[in-house]
């Protein structure tokens, strides 16, 4: 690594208190503010599904608190228009009376943006969406606007409800990191998210880092080490996602279309992000097998079949998974 030991062990010390302190509001779903935060350290988008009243919203806000950083949230609805979430350019009159075309931003001008029920847009303000998070620009009347940096657009939909929706297309999905599940809370998260929500005490969140920090620890975590045996475990975890591997998975022929080229940059972008939480200067295969799921679980495609026999993407990647293990046993 060009940067220093002594940096590294202290931007990861940093990222470990500023889940500390999520933690302190948000009750459970460890595993969600893990991923959420890995996909920040590896500078990209995360998707978030869970049922309704599971904290989304709540978990994004507490992680722009904690990482000190601007926050917008934009509520999805059908009516939704690209102008709504861009901005737009106005004809204004300056002083000396003259009039002169003004661009104002909308919301999506932010470091950290909640899309949240991103899929009850129209494909229309969803495409809006998707250049400012694949090139970090807004196109508006002829004119190409920066993000601000960092930029991240944290979505969320729930899989209920799904009348009058409009699915996210294969690109958009594909743009996203990561996607992150979020569980049903115990009976003992449950207690405790009444205790923290509606009694009298006020749990203030500390602000741990900012930008600037974020930035120099995103850049810590491309520097991270990965040897080329890590790689090929990778590239051939994302090949059993594919129907041409033949006998080497028993499920392939419920794979309808398995995950491309941005799978295993997500896979090593996310595994280098763990390494760094975890203190590490290189990726193990432990890293690689626990952001897996995440990386691919909107990447890939299953058929008719696997719908009737009830195999569904998790239940496919827990299979890769196992089998992968075997291979490495055996």
């Amino acid at each position: 690594m060009t940067a220093s030991l002594e940096l590294f062990e202290e931007m990861s010390q940093k990222m470990i208190e500023v889940r500390t302190e999520i933690e302190k509001f948000i009750v459970g779903q460890e595993q969600a503010i893990e991923y959420a935060l890995l996909s920040i350290l590896a500078d990209g988008h995360a998707l978030l599904e869970g049922a309704p009243g599971l904290g989304k919203t709540m978990l994004i806000r507490t992680i722009s608190e904690a990482l000190d950083l601007s926050f917008k949230r934009i509520q999805f609805t059908p009516d939704l228009m690209p102008s709504d979430i861009t901005g737009t350019t106005l004809l204004e009159r300056t002083d000396d009376g003259r009039q002169q075309f003004t661009f104002n931003e909308g919301p999506l001008f932010s470091q950290l943006v909640l899309a949240d029920e991103i899929n009850r847009a129209t494909p229309k303000t969803q495409s809006a969406l998707l250049e400012a998070m694949g090139e970090k620009t807004v196109t508006v009347l002829g004119s190409t606007y920066s993000m601000s940096k960092p930029f991240f657009v944290l979505a969320t939909q729930n899989p209920i409800d799904m009348e009058g929706t409009y699915p996210l297309p294969e690109a958009q999905l594909d743009r996203f990191l990561c996607k992150i599940n979020l569980e049903n809370p115990t009976a003992g998260e449950l207690k405790e998210i009444v205790k923290r929500t509606t009694g009298t005490a006020v749990i203030s969140i500390r602000k741990v880092m900012n930008d600037d920090q974020l930035l120099l620890a995103q850049q810590l975590v491309r520097e991270i080490v990965i040897a080329e045996e890590m790689i090929d475990y990778a590239v051939q975890l994302v090949s059993m996602t594919h129907e041409e591997i033949g006998d080497a998975n028993s499920y392939s022929p419920y794979i309808q279309f398995g995950s491309g080229p941005r799978g295993l940059q997500a896979i090593i972008r996310l595994a280098k992000a763990r390494a760094f939480l975890s203190g590490r200067i290189h990726v193990s295969i432990g890293d690689i097998r626990t952001v897996a799921k995440p990386a691919l679980l909107h990447r890939i495609q299953l058929n008719y079949e696997a719908e009737a026999e009830g195999i569904t993407n998790d239940k496919f990647l827990d299979h890769v998974l196992a089998e992968m293990r075997k291979e490495a046993v055996g």
